[in-house]
């Protein structure tokens, strides 16, 4: 049998613990919403990026340049041929 109050203590616990859930809730949920404003504008744009890119997999990790400006190098047949051997690994 627990000694007595610990009920209580745990009780007192669940409550604060309830409390600050709900703060956190109401704190991040203008963000949540401003979120998903900035998404829903920027969809269309990622879908034509998606469009003209076909399969990520063909394509080298973005690299940004020191003026700022990102490339996407696209994967030579060779090294596509490469990765498709048995055996190979990916470097991480």
């Amino acid at each position: 049998m627990p000694p007595a109050g610990v009920e209580e203590g745990v009780s007192l616990m669940q409550q604060g613990a309830e409390i600050l859930l709900r703060g956190l809730m109401d704190n991040m949920e203008p963000a949540l919403k401003d979120m998903g404003a900035a998404v829903a504008e920027i969809e269309p744009k990622l879908r034509d990026l998606m469009a003209m890119v076909d399969d990520i997999t063909k394509y080298h990790a973005p690299e940004m340049l020191e003026n700022g400006d990102i490339l996407l190098r696209r994967k030579t047949p060779a090294e596509l041929k490469l990765e498709t051997l048995p055996g190979a690994q990916i470097e991480l």
